[in-house]
C-alpha cells in the first residue's frame, strides 16, 4: 500500500480562494504537498510534520509574523495563515522572501475551526496508506473536491456537493460568481436553517428526492441567484444532492450532464463510506499489532507514522454506571462517537497520533514531548472537558513507551488504571501512579474470587452475627477503620449518635474477638472488608 498524494498549497488556493484565504505574499509551490494542518500555539513549541500548514491564530501584529515565518521556514512549513486584513510591511516581505513560506489571509467572518475541517477534508489525509490510484469516472477516486470542479465546469456554475442533511461536502470554485447565501453556505458548512426551513416548506427536497431529474428552484431572497439541484442516489438509498447557483434554467445537453454526474458522485459518495469502513478497520488492525509488541509491530507503527518515536498510550472508555439502562448497540455507537470525537482532537494537536476503537476501548498514541504522560493527561482532561458530561467517559494514560518493546507494558499500565477510573468515583483522568493503591486492591478481589476465598477471623463471626441479629456491626467496623479510628466522623458517616457507636464498636469486639489496638489486626480486617465481595455493604 503507499500513500496517497496529498494536495499542495495551489490547489488549496484554487478551491478555498475567493471564499476563504487569500495569497498575501510569497509564491505557493504546486508540486510540493502539504504535509499536514497544524494550529500555532506559541506556549508550545511543536514539532511541525514536513511542509505543513500552519494556522496563525491571534496573530496580528507585522513582528509577530515575521518572527514565527523565519520559525516556520526552519521547519520547511509551505505557508502561514492569519486573519485578514493582512497588515504588509517591509518586514513581513523581506520574511517571505527570506524563508520561502506563503503567507495567506483567512477572510472575515470564517472561523478557524471550519478553515481546519476543510483543510483536512480537501487535503484527504491518509498517513496509513490509501488504496492506490483508483479513479471513478477520470477523477480520483473519493476527490468529491475535484469532482465538484468538474461539474462546475461542465454546467458554468458554482456548485456544492451535499448530504441529506445539508451539509456541504465538497463545493467548486467560483463561488465569488454566487450570491451571499452561497458565501453563507460555505463558511458554515452547512445551508443555513433559515433557507432550508424556505426549501422545506415549498416542498423542494420532497419534490427532489422523488424524481432522478434536475430540479429548478426559484430565488429564496431577492437577493440570491436561482438554483438547479439533482439527487445523488444509489438505487433507492438518497445520498445527498448537487446544487448549482445558475441564472437560468440549464439546457437540455448540461440537464443531461448534470444527470450523469450525480450518477458520477454517487459512486465517488459510496467509495468514500467503503473507503472510511476499510480505514478504520485497518487503522485498529495497525494500532492493535502496536500495542502487542510483536515482530509486526514495527512495521505497524511505521505505517502509523510514529516508528522511532517515543510515545505514551492513551485509553478512554465510558466508565460502569449502576443501574444502566442503554442497549449494546447504544453503547457501540456512543463509543464509536467519542472515539472519532478523540481522534479529531489529538489530530489538531499533534498530526501523527493514532486512534481505533479496540474491543470496548478507544486506545490512542500520542507522540511525546519533554513532559511526556503528564502533557498527554493534560490533553486528555481538556478532552473530556469539551465532550462534557452526556456520557461519563475516563481516560487512563501510560508512561512513556521509548521502544517497540515497551508498548505492552504501557498499555497494561494504562488498562490498570482505566479499571480504576471505570469502577467509579470522582476522576475522570489518572496516570497509574495516581491509583496504583486501587488498582491492587481490585487486582487482590480478582485473586480472591478465583481462589474463591470467603471471609475469616473476625469479619466471619460479625457477618453470622449480623445475619442473625440483624445488627450492623460490620458496617460500624468498615466507618470506623474508614474515619482511622475517630468516632465522630464514624458516627456520622453511619448516620448514629456517638455513644451508640462506641456501644456498638465495645459489641463488635468481643463478638469478634477483634483486638482493635493491634496494628496487624486491624489491617487485616480491613484489607477483607475491601477486597473480598462476599461481605455485605449496607445502603444509606
Amino acid at each position: 500500500m503507499t500513500p496517497r498524494p496529498h494536495a499542495g498549497l495551489g490547489r488549496v488556493l484554487d478551491d478555498l480562494g475567493a471564499t476563504l484565504l487569500e495569497l498575501v505574499l510569497g509564491h505557493p509551490d504546486r508540486s510540493r504537498a502539504i504535509g499536514g494542518v497544524v494550529i500555532h500555539d506559541p506556549l508550545d513549541d511543536a514539532v511541525l510534520p514536513p511542509y505543513a500548514l500552519v494556522l496563525g491564530v491571534g496573530l496580528g501584529e507585522p513582528a509577530t509574523i515575521a518572527g514565527l515565518l523565519h520559525a516556520l521556514g526552519q521547519q520547511n512549513a509551505v505557508g502561514l495563515v492569519v486573519r485578514a486584513p493582512v497588515p504588509v510591511s517591509d518586514e513581513l516581505t523581506a520574511a517571505v522572501e527570506h524563508t520561502g513560506v506563503a503567507l495567506l489571509g483567512l477572510t472575515r467572518g470564517a472561523s478557524w475551526a471550519q478553515l481546519a475541517a476543510m483543510l483536512r477534508s480537501l487535503l484527504a489525509e491518509d498517513d496509513i496508506g490509501g488504496l492506490g490510484p483508483e479513479t471513478l469516472g477520470g477523477m480520483p477516486s473519493g476527490d468529491l473536491f475535484a469532482l465538484s470542479n468538474a461539474v462546475a465546469a461542465l454546467l458554468d456554475a458554482p456548485v456544492t456537493i451535499e448530504d441529506r442533511g445539508s451539509r456541504v461536502l465538497a463545493f467548486s470554485g467560483r463561488q465569488d460568481e454566487a450570491d451571499p447565501s452561497r458565501v453563507e453556505t460555505i463558511l458554515g458548512r452547512q445551508v443555513p436553517e433559515r433557507y432550508a426551513r424556505v426549501l422545506a416548506e415549498r416542498g423542494v427536497f420532497r419534490v427532489l428526492y422523488r424524481t432522478d431529474q434536475p430540479v429548478y428552484v426559484e430565488p429564496v431572497t431577492r437577493s440570491s441567484l436561482p438554483r438547479v439541484a439533482v439527487a445523488v442516489r444509489a438505487g433507492d438509498e438518497v445520498l445527498g444532492s448537487i446544487w448549482a447557483a445558475v441564472r437560468e434554467p440549464l439546457s437540455a445537453d448540461r440537464t443531461r450532464a448534470l444527470v450523469d454526474a450525480a450518477r458520477l458522485v454517487a459512486l465517488h459518495m459510496l467509495r468514500i463510506r467503503a473507503g472510511a469502513d476499510v480505514e478504520r478497520r485497518l487503522r485498529t488492525d495497525l494500532l492493535s499489532t502496536a500495542l502487542e509488541g510483536g515482530p509486526g509491530a514495527r512495521d505497524a507503527l511505521d505505517r502509523l507514522g510514529l516508528a522511532g518515536r517515543p510515545v505514551v498510550v492513551l485509553a478512554m472508555a465510558t466508565a460502569d454506571p449502576e443501574g444502566a439502562t442503554a442497549t449494546e448497540a447504544a453503547l457501540t455507537t456512543e463509543r464509536q462517537r467519542l472515539g472519532d470525537a478523540l481522534t479529531m482532537h489529538l489530530s489538531a494537536l499533534h498530526p501523527r497520533c493514532a486512534t481505533a476503537l479496540i474491543g470496548d476501548i478507544t486506545y490512542g498514541l500520542v507522540p511525546s514531548t519533554h513532559d511526556g504522560e503528564q502533557r498527554v493527561l493534560t490533553i486528555a482532561s481538556d478532552f473530556l472537558d469539551r465532550v462534557g458530561d452526556r456520557t461519563r467517559a475516563v481516560i487512563a494514560v501510560s508512561p512513556v513507551a521509548a521502544g517497540t518493546s515497551d508498548l505492552p507494558t504501557a498499555r497494561a499500565t494504562a488498562d490498570r488504571a482505566l479499571r480504576v477510573l471505570r469502577a467509579g468515583g470522582t476522576r475522570r483522568t489518572a496516570r497509574l501512579a495516581d491509583v496504583h493503591v486501587e488498582a491492587l486492591v481490585l487486582e487482590l478481589r480478582d485473586l480472591a474470587a478465583a481462589q474463591g476465598d470467603r471471609p475469616t477471623g473476625a469479619i466471619a463471626k460479625l457477618i453470622a452475627y449480623d445475619t442473625q441479629h440483624t445488627a450492623r456491626l460490620v458496617e460500624t467496623l468498615r466507618a470506623w477503620l474508614d474515619a482511622f479510628g475517630d468516632v465522630i466522623a464514624a458516627s456520622a458517616a453511619v448516620h448514629v449518635h456517638p455513644n451508640t457507636f462506641r456501644y456498638r464498636l465495645r459489641r463488635l469486639a468481643e463478638i469478634g474477638e477483634l483486638d482493635l489496638t493491634d496494628p496487624e489486626a486491624r489491617f487485616a480486617a480491613m484489607l477483607q472488608l475491601r477486597v473480598l465481595s462476599s461481605v455485605p455493604r449496607e445502603n444509606h
